[in-house]
């Protein structure tokens, strides 16, 4: 499930790509199949193996172009072990979230990024995460999870202050707000509760089978139930 649109960026064959807090490594493995070199990066040893893993089986399936290569570092998004101006893409997605230091979090994505080219941060919509925070105070006080809700203004001007240009930003995965209601509402831990397991369904049956018509409700959903805000700015001159 991807939350970052790939056709919103220049993605070429070659260019390097760093996604940042890769977990799964849902936008690593995208970028990786458009041709690019990627490097996937968590503070997770465990996600960064298996994400290397994900990577090296495409290429021995054959999915992958002649200019793919990935790659894995384990290292905090604070202090980021590449020199400056290392890549043409920086990926940040629901990591700032985290990150308690967030200013200088995105300090290090600018440098690390060449002039002209292109960070791509996403972080939970204010209003769909203060519904959770509101349902549940385990959804926010559980060690390593959120520390703040973002207001857009606020990310922008974020970016903005490290020196990146805002040029879009849109909202994601409405059909997923819901769910997480339901999981605070009930519980987090009451994974198998049957409403929750109902809806988790019909969110793993939409992201297998795309379907056209719940691609076209989420699509008229998003600006108001969004779960993820997601900004792409330039590092520009």
């Amino acid at each position: 499930m991807l939350t970052v649109d790939f056709d919103r960026v220049k993605v070429d064959p070659g260019c390097r790509i760093l996604d940042v807090g890769c977990g799964s490594g849902r936008h690593a493995l995208e970028a990786i199949r458009r041709g690019g070199e990627v490097v996937a990066l968590d503070k997770s040893l465990r996600d960064v193996v298996d994400v290397v893993s994900w990577m090296a089986a495409m290429g021995e399936a054959g999915e992958l172009g002649r200019t793919a290569r990935g790659s894995g570092v384990v290292a905090d998004a604070l202090q980021l072990p590449f020199a400056d101006e290392s890549f043409d893409l920086v990926i940040a997605a629901e990591v700032l979230e985290h990150i308690r230091d967030d200013q200088a979090a995105i300090d290090e994505l600018f440098r690390v990024l060449r002039w002209e080219g292109s960070l791509v941060v996403t972080v939970p919509r204010f209003f769909p995460e203060l519904v959770n925070w509101v349902l549940s105070t385990k959804y926010h006080s559980t060690e390593g999870g959120h520390v703040r809700i973002y207001r857009y203004s606020q990310l922008a001007e974020r970016v903005r202050s490290a020196g990146l240009s805002l040029r879009e930003a849109h909202y994601a995965h409405a059909l997923h707000s819901p769910y997480w209601w339901l999981r605070c509402l009930v519980g987090l831990e009451k994974e198998d509760h049957p409403l929750v397991r109902l809806y988790h369904q019909l969110l793993v049956w939409d992201i297998v089978a795309s379907p056209p018509v719940t691609r076209v409700i989420e699509s008229l959903l998003n600006p108001v139930l969004g779960k993820s805000l997601v900004l792409y700015t330039v590092k520009s001159r």
